[in-house]
């Protein structure tokens, strides 16, 4: 099979097609002919080598795909080839084929086509652990999301909205906080003219929000903890801006906050199971019935993996960032 794989550690240009063995399916997985892989942040941090990925993980990129099931593990009762599945994976995804545990796919809604479904695993995993799990989001609550207009705020925006929350978030230029409004966003607040701490304050009656998606890390952490009301939460999902930050302990225990966090990639499949689940029962009705949607911004061929890196490090994009096989069909 044709793989797009890390020659080396370093820019986009390292990410080269290769041809490589097909991969055969444990007792327990299912092999996927692939239609589509989302890109995420965490492949371009494997490509920089800042992010190895996990024992016994496949070394090529990619841990979002959408396809047919070619194959079946001995074990796999679920699952029969030829359904259209997305899944998540620890690795592996820009290739023709890739192996994923039949407990983290998940059936591609009807009539929804293949490259949308790409861009759902990734992301809809982590926004759902994090934002509804971890955060306890409720309806009626107040969300703020740092990086609005990115693949998981987004779906944050599609997913809080949808379940009755009020959503701000935070963008780094107009036109894309107008892209956020037109989401959902109550309020998109341009993070380089604008002090989003006051704003918050502004919107909420100074009493602040209830729980904040933040993937900026230690620049935002001490105006993060002033920007949530009493019992809030504040979720951590990545450090991009740092990881090292001073903490008001006394501000935590006067509101009584909770500051929590979590990664995806290297956890058990057992509880990356259970999340699966939860989305096939909580969220993938809202796709059917069309409620939620993911948002891509541009969709490659595979061969151009590294100009979808490109982007993905201009930040220009709004949404997510898809390859697509050709002959693979979008549904």
């Amino acid at each position: 099979m044709t793989a797009i794989e890390i020659a080396q550690p370093g820019g986009p240009e390292v990410l080269r097609p290769a041809r490589r063995l097909r991969p055969d399916p444990g007792r327990c997985e299912v092999l996927i002919e692939v239609a589509a892989a989302g890109v995420n942040r965490p492949d371009v941090m494997q490509r920089m080598g800042k992010y190895p990925p996990p024992p016994g993980a496949s070394d090529i990129p990619g841990l979002e795909v959408s396809g047919r099931i070619a194959a079946v593990g001995p074990d796999v009762q679920r699952w029969s080839e030829g359904d259209r599945v997305c899944a998540l994976l620890p690795g592996g995804g820009y290739a023709d084929y890739a192996v994923a545990s039949t407990d983290l796919c998940l059936p591609v809604p009807p009539d929804f086509p293949m490259d949308e479904a790409a861009a759902l695993p990734e992301t809809f995993f982590t926004v759902w652990h994090n934002v509804f799990e971890r955060g306890k989001l409720l309806a009626g609550e107040t969300l703020l999301v740092h990086g609005g207009s990115s693949g998981i705020g987004t779906a944050a925006i599609a997913l809080a909205k949808a379940r009755g929350a009020r959503v701000f978030v935070t963008a780094g230029s107009v036109e894309k906080c107008e892209a956020c409004v037109r989401l959902g966003a109550e309020r998109a607040i341009p993070y380089r003219e604008q002090d989003f701490v006051a704003v918050v304050q502004e919107l909420t009656q100074g009493r602040g929000v209830d729980v904040i998606l933040d993937m900026v890390g230690a620049p935002y952490f001490a105006r993060n903890l002033s920007c949530l009301g009493l019992e809030g939460r504040l979720v951590q999902i990545a450090v991009q801006g740092g990881a090292k930050a001073e903490a008001d302990l006394l501000a935590i225990m006067q509101k009584r906050l909770v500051v929590t966090g979590s990664t995806l990639r290297a956890r058990p499949v057992g509880e990356k199971a259970r999340i699966a689940q939860a989305l096939e029962e909580e969220v993938w009705p809202l796709l059917r019935d069309g409620r939620v949607r993911p948002v891509i911004h541009a969709r490659f061929p595979l061969a151009q993996a590294a100009e979808a890196h490109r982007v993905m490090e201009s930040s220009r994009h709004i949404g997510k960032l898809v390859l697509v096989r050709e002959g693979a069909g979008a549904v």
